[in-house]
């Protein structure tokens, strides 16, 4: 039995696609962020980083988005959405998610929130900083498309790209989107044309870069 603590969008649409692709019906908590829902003492003893997601497994919570997508993966291996253990993909599958937790996401929240490192003087330089970062991500993920892909694992799409097509979303206001890269925007519109991503998409009442 799954709970998903979620808002629209935010980082747990990605582990609410991937639940939808491996169909599950989660009961579904929409935090309120216009109140800060999800600072309450109560959603902050199931998480206190006070973010989505939050996922409970059986009663007991997991957040952190990427964890929670390879847990997935994982515990429905007969889906195959992660390399099996000795799979020499699954090295490949470690770093691009380690990779998209580390340096795209933190990056993109940057993004959107430049004053909260950099303060509200610095807001220009902040932006400009972290768009040369987003550009060099972008770049690195598209040459290896170009490469290895259509997917970040080759022939097979996995939990990773789930995770990817996310990210792809909350960037699409930057001064350089994404989707300006062919191999990128191939791949996202390869996502976006997975039923799940419809079914997703009507769930959480979004229509931005659908």
């Amino acid at each position: 039995m799954y709970t998903l603590y979620y808002s629209p969008g935010a980082a747990s649409m990605a582990v609410h696609w991937l639940l939808i692709e491996l169909r599950h019906e989660p009961q579904l908590r929409l935090l309120d962020f216009s109140t800060r829902e999800q600072k309450s003492p109560e959603y902050l003893a199931l998480n206190p980083s006070g973010v989505v997601p939050t996922l409970v497994i059986d009663g007991e919570p997991m957040s952190e988005a990427a964890a929670i997508l390879m847990h997935l993966a994982d515990t429905h291996a007969e889906a195959g959405f992660a390399p099996a253990i000795g799979d020499p993909r699954r090295r490949a599958y470690y770093q691009w998610m380690f990779h998209l937790a580390n340096m795209v996401q933190p990056a993109l929240r940057q993004w959107w929130y430049p004053a909260e490192a950099a303060g509200e003087d610095n807001t220009e330089a902040s932006l400009a900083a972290v768009q040369s970062r987003l550009e060099a991500a972008w770049e690195r993920i598209d040459t290896h498309l170009a490469a290895h892909g259509p997917y970040l694992l080759g022939e097979q799409v996995s939990a990773v790209d789930f995770y990817l097509t996310m990210l792809m979303r909350w960037a699409r206001k930057t001064r350089q989107p994404p989707t300006t890269w062919p191999h990128l925007a191939a791949h996202a519109q390869r996502m976006k044309a997975r039923p799940s991503f419809q079914a997703l998409y009507e769930r959480e009442a979004l229509s931005e870069w659908g």
